[in-house]
C-alpha cells in the first residue's frame, strides 16, 4: 500500500486489532 502513509497504516492496523478483539 505504497498510496497509503507508514502512520496511517499503523492506524488501520490498530482499527482492525480492535475490530479483531471485540468480534
Amino acid at each position: 500500500l505504497n498510496y497509503l502513509k507508514r502512520k496511517d497504516i499503523e492506524r488501520y492496523r490498530n482499527l482492525i486489532e480492535q475490530l479483531g478483539l471485540r468480534k
